[in-house]
Parts: C-alpha cells; sequence; structure tokens
C-alpha cells in the first residue's frame, strides 16, 4: 500500500444500502484513507439519517454503489448533497460505478472507482488536496482508471463512526434465538462469467482475495464488538477454495462458538463436493447459492455452469451432511412460462425447500444492467427497449403479459406478507394459489398446511434485494 501524505482532506463516505449489513465498502477504504491522515466520516443511510453539517464541511464526498438498489438510492441523494455543498468534490465508487457513468454525470459526479477502489480513493484524496477545495472535481481530468483489477494489500478495515454490529442483521436459529451478524469479505469478483451477473462487466472473469490477517483482524473486531455469526460477502466463497477453508478454519480454532454463512455457486459445491463436512465442521449455518432456475434451457442461456440435475444432487447431498441450502432464484426471466413458474413451486414443496427459501425469491424478476453479457443473445437484443439511464436497466416485457402480472402479484403477496410476519410456508400457499389463478387450472394438491411462524431453519432477518 502506498501512502499519500501531502495534506489532510475532510472526507464523507456515504453507503444508501447493502443488505441490511455494517457496509465493508465503507470501512475497508476509511481504514487506507485514515492511514494517510485524512479525516474521514462514515454515514450508512440504511440506519442513519443524513448527517448536513458532515455533508456542509467535506471536501470530498464518496459514494459506494455495491448494486442496483445502492444505486438508484444514491440517484435520488445526490441533488441534495450538491444543493448543501455544491463545491465538494463528488466520486462514485464500487460495482455500479462504472457501469452508469453516462446517467452519474448528470448529476454531477466526475469520479468513477470500480474493482479494486480503495488505492484509488487514496489517490483521488490526494489530487483533491493537491488542487484545493477552491476547484470543482467537475473541472478535474481523472487520471485514476475506472476499473482497476490489480491486485492490493488489503488492511483491517476501520469501522469507527458506523452504527454497532446489533443495529445490523440478524441471524434467526430454529430456537428463537438472535444472533448479531457481523459481515466481512474475503474475495472481490469472480472467475464465473454468469450472463446475468452484474460482477461480469467489471471484474470480466478476475477475482482478488482480501489478505487473509486482514479478514482475520476484521471478524476480530466484530466479535469484540458483539458479533455471533459473521456473513462472508464473496461472490463465490470457493472461487478461492484454498484460501476460503484455511480462513473459516482458523476462525473457528480462535471463536469455536462463532457460526457463519457463505455464497457458494452450485457449479463448485458439485466440484468440491469434498470439502462441505469442513464448512459444517467449522460453523456454517447455511451456504446461499444462486440456483436461479430449474429449467435448463434458462440456466443455458444464463450460463451457469449447472444443471436442474446438479441443484436438485446438491441439495440431497446437503441434507445427508446436515447442512443447509438456501437457494436464491430468477423465476421471471424473459424464457418463463405459467407453467414453468407452477413447476418450480412444485419443486420446492416436494423437495421440502419452502423454509430454505426467502419468499422475496419467488418474485425476483430479471434486470438487464448496462454491460450484461444477457445482450450477446439475439433474442435478449430484440426483446429489450433502449436502455433506461435512470432505471438502470435495459426494460423489456414479457410476450405473455399474464406473466408480468402474475409477477406483479407474487411481489404484492410477499410485501404485505412480510409486513404481516406471515410464515414462509404461508406466504408460499398464497403465491401457489396465485400461479393457479394465472395459469387458469385448478390446485392439484391439498391445501397446505399453515406452520407457526417459528423459523425450521436459520436465516438472516434482512430481505434479500439486489
Amino acid at each position: 500500500m502506498r501512502l499519500y501524505t501531502s495534506g489532510v482532506v475532510n472526507i464523507l463516505l456515504i453507503s444508501t444500502y447493502e443488505l441490511g449489513r455494517q457496509p465493508f465498502g465503507l470501512a475497508s477504504p476509511a481504514a487506507w484513507l485514515r492511514k494517510c491522515g485524512h479525516q474521514v466520516v462514515l454515514l450508512d443511510l440504511s440506519r442513519q439519517t443524513l448527517d448536513e453539517t458532515a455533508v456542509r464541511g467535506a471536501e470530498l464526498i464518496a459514494i459506494y454503489l455495491p448494486m442496483h438498489t445502492a444505486t438508484r438510492l444514491a440517484a435520488q441523494l445526490i441533488p441534495s448533497l450538491r444543493k448543501l455543498n455544491p463545491r465538494a468534490h463528488l466520486c462514485c465508487y464500487g460495482l455500479y460505478a462504472p457501469m452508469n457513468v453516462d446517467y452519474l454525470r448528470t448529476l454531477g459526479v466526475s469520479t468513477f472507482l470500480g474493482g479494486e477502489f480503495e488505492e484509488g480513493l487514496a489517490q483521488f484524496a490526494e489530487r483533491v488536496q493537491q488542487n484545493g477545495n477552491g476547484s470543482r472535481s467537475s473541472n478535474m481530468a481523472q487520471p485514476e482508471p475506472m476499473i482497476y483489477l490489480g491486485r492490493q494489500k488489503f488492511i483491517r478495515p476501520d469501522r469507527q463512526g458506523l452504527p454497532l454490529p446489533e443495529k445490523y442483521a440478524h441471524v434467526i436459529l430454529p430456537s428463537g434465538e438472535h444472533r448479531t451478524a457481523g459481515y466481512t469479505e474475503a474475495s472481490r469478483g469472480c472467475k464465473h462469467l454468469c450472463r446475468h451477473c452484474p460482477i461480469v462487466p467489471v471484474y470480466d472473469g478476475i477475482f482478488r482475495v482480501v489478505d487473509r490477517e486482514a479478514v482475520l483482524e476484521d471478524i476480530r473486531q466484530q466479535v469484540a464488538a458483539g458479533a455471533g455469526h459473521i456473513t462472508f460477502g464473496d461472490p463465490d466463497f470457493f472461487n478461492g477454495v484454498g484460501h476460503a477453508l484455511a480462513l473459516v478454519e482458523e476462525v473457528h480454532r480462535e471463536f469455536p462458538r462463532v457460526t457463519y454463512d457463505v455464497t457458494i455457486k452450485i457449479e463448485h459445491l458439485r466440484k468440491h463436493q469434498k470439502h462441505l463436512a469442513t464448512l459444517r465442521h467449522t460453523g456454517c449455518l447455511f451456504v446461499t447459492s444462486a440456483v436461479e432456475s430449474i429449467e435448463n434451457d434458462v440456466l443455458a442461456k444464463l450460463d451457469k455452469g449447472h444443471t436442474r440435475e446438479d441443484f436438485l444432487e446438491v441439495h440431497r447431498t446437503f441434507r445427508e451432511l446436515g447442512l443447509v441450502l438456501q437457494p436464491t432464484f430468477v423465476p421471471f426471466t424473459p424464457w418463463a412460462t405459467l407453467a414453468s413458474y407452477l413447476e418450480l413451486l412444485r419443486v420446492l414443496r416436494e423437495n421440502d425447500l419452502i423454509e430454505n427459501v426467502a419468499p422475496i425469491q419467488l418474485a425476483i424478476r430479471l434486470l438487464i444492467p448496462a454491460g450484461s453479457r444477457l445482450l450477446e443473445l439475439g433474442e435478449v437484443q430484440d426483446l429489450v427497449a433502449p436502455f433506461d439511464s435512470e432505471g438502470l436497466v435495459y426494460p423489456w416485457r414479457h410476450l405473455d403479459p399474464r406473466v408480468d402480472a402474475l409477477c406483479e402479484e407474487v411481489q404484492r403477496i410477499v410485501a404485505a406478507g412480510e409486513k404481516q410476519k406471515r410464515s414462509r410456508q404461508a406466504i408460499f400457499e398464497s403465491i401457489l394459489q396465485a400461479a393457479h389463478k394465472a395459469a387458469g387450472v385448478d390446485m392439484e394438491f391439498d391445501r397446505l398446511p399453515v406452520l407457526p411462524s417459528r423459523a425450521a431453519i436459520p436465516f438472516l432477518n434482512e430481505p434479500w434485494y439486489c
């Protein structure tokens, strides 16, 4: 890590949304910037209100954009930041920053950092100091690359100034116990090129590990602050399987009572099946896996690298080992049919997976962001409308309007069910009834029993959105 010490800059780092997690994307660059001697304020707007004093006092305001929802919220926020402090240098960084440069420029953003962004932020802070606050960033060329994929030497994230871990997502255990969940990252990027994935336009098959000692130090400080569970936010924890296993084994030796969860592709769960017992022995409560579809033709279009049969085989293996699989889905795609949606519900029920799937996963509609590999498919090119810069997507409508109508109905059912704190089983039954009604077919099996709302498996209590 190169240090920049030419002067002190007042910096405000902002996160608008990160899945109910204490933002690693603020804490990691904060450590770099504070080590350079800068004054850094962290603001997580998912848990805090906008600090107008901090905004007015900042020379550099950098907004973290790790996903679609965070970027939409940031777009709503930026005009207020500009009004409060028109002289501040404004930067957007993270996965969605380089993907949406043209639109963000219209809002007054002039610096964009994607990929490995910590060193770029340190360089940007030095540039702000050298130019002085009298020169707006809109008049400054950006020498830093918009996408940097080089190797960085990571240091322990600095979480000072963020709300305590207890203010964020909790793991709810089958016993009803709520356990405070910390969050860290052991790697970034991904080796794979799934067509629908927003990581691909930035990392293009490259992944970078976070230094093991930096991850361990981060976990130690979160456990000391009250975390009893750690979510590893890597896009795929088994991209670097040796790095991952050594890490969780060390965490388990040091904190045998701390549990964790990870995200791993079905493809990797099959390829590295021999290592699944290590996950179980070291305290892994559940594994999230982006199954996306049970239709093999759709999986091929998405270039997922697995089949329906692979998913069901992994599910059986998990049950045998006593592990919990939490599949995620994108059920509403241009290729979905009412019959395929009913088939998905049938497979979940017959394989006893209703409790394993968060209801929102049955309502997700395919997003096609800038740079998506889905645009390689001629059928997608013919389907999409011109890019909607404010919506950050290529809009599309299903050829069967009943499918879009069902998607809206399922989203309504899920939102109402979450608000009313209905059980996953009860929400599933309502979705099942709506799907049969949309398809114009009678229910083919008995009414599902409505179970108590107590969880049958461990899960994070923050709804999952992209």
